[in-house]
């Protein structure tokens, strides 16, 4: 199976080829479809621009690479797990992803995915691309996600989603008692040095989130955050750039930070809470067919619910 380097540069044989040509003779065991996919959706950048599939490209011109999963196409199958539905009709599904649940097969998670259960659930979004999915979750985020049910209205959903028309917001529980909100306005690429992770660099691609405190406690804040853009980690890593990182976070936060004179059950909550504070709380969009502005909301998941009501005891007891 190939693998997917950050940069690579086009070869002098294929130079004057079409861009999906040349990625269909440079990655052999993809199918052009899922190559023109992830070129349209931007996961493939032509010298740092996102350009048609059709485009000519020339020897030495750069590629950038930010794909999200390297598995075959063929390599996803049907697999009864239960999915808990928020809405569905002819055109959407939308999805509340419990945290644990990985989106689609990658290296590994080849099953058990929400790919895998989407494709038992409707044996015809084996025809869809990724079985319907248009975006993505972190394995340990929770919350919404909409699933195109047909090629018509994955298509539209893609066009929304690069044109900024898909609006996501989420709650977070990250580090520090925040001063107010705003907006991070920074690019985001892979680590240099770490492949697992992304970080704030000058020649990422561009990353706007925006944020406010719903609540302060004695050393975290409880954050809204709405998203221009919807790169990998993105929240997570615009929270460590503002040095309030996601309560949890095992890839950007580090320890927990233990207010002083807390409670033992506290201290151990904290401690045990083993996955990013993070939850897709509101999803809006317009319908595929009717044009129609719908959205939907996910109540917090349990575990954020109760870590939120141990900070809220902690600070009446010691505020």
């Amino acid at each position: 199976m190939s693998e997917f380097p950050a940069k690579v540069r086009i070869p002098e044989a294929l130079s004057g080829q079409r861009l999906d040509s040349a990625l269909a003779e440079m990655f052999p065991d993809y199918s052009r479809n899922r190559l023109k996919q992830w070129i349209q959706q931007g996961q493939i950048l032509l010298e740092g621009k996102q350009v048609k599939p059709k485009v000519k490209v020339f020897s030495d011109q750069e590629l950038q690479l930010d794909i999200e999963s390297v598995e075959p196409d063929e390599g996803c199958l049907p697999e009864d797990i239960p999915l808990d539905i928020v809405y569905q009709d002819e055109s959407l599904i939308v999805i509340n992803k419990p945290a644990g649940f990985v989106v689609h097969p990658a290296a590994g998670h080849h099953r058990g995915t929400l790919q895998n259960a989407l494709l038992f659930y409707d044996e015809s979004l084996a025809g869809v691309p990724r079985a319907g999915i248009v975006h993505r979750l972190d394995k340990d985020t929770t919350g919404l996600m909409v699933v195109a049910r047909n090629l018509i209205s994955h298509k539209y959903l893609v066009e929304q989603i690069q044109q900024r028309e898909v609006h996501r917001e989420y709650q977070a529980i990250v580090h520090g008692v925040m001063t107010g909100g705003g907006t991070v306005d920074e690019p985001i690429g892979r680590h240099s040095h770490d492949r697992v992770r992304m970080t704030v660099r000058e020649d990422g691609r561009p990353s706007v989130t925006h944020y406010r405190v719903l609540k302060r406690f004695r050393a975290y804040s409880h954050i809204h955050v709405e998203l221009e853009t919807g790169r990998t980690h993105q929240i997570r890593v615009h929270m460590q750039h503002l040095r309030h990182p996601a309560v949890g976070d095992p890839v950007y936060a580090g320890r927990p930070r233990i207010p002083a004179e807390a409670d033992v059950a506290f201290i151990d909550l904290l401690r045990g809470f083993n996955r990013q504070a993070l939850h897709a709380w509101r999803l809006s969009l317009k319908h595929p067919v009717s044009g129609e502005n719908i959205s939907w909301q996910a109540d917090l998941p349990e575990d954020m619910q109760q870590l939120l009501s141990a900070m809220q005891n902690d600070l009446e007891k010691h505020g």
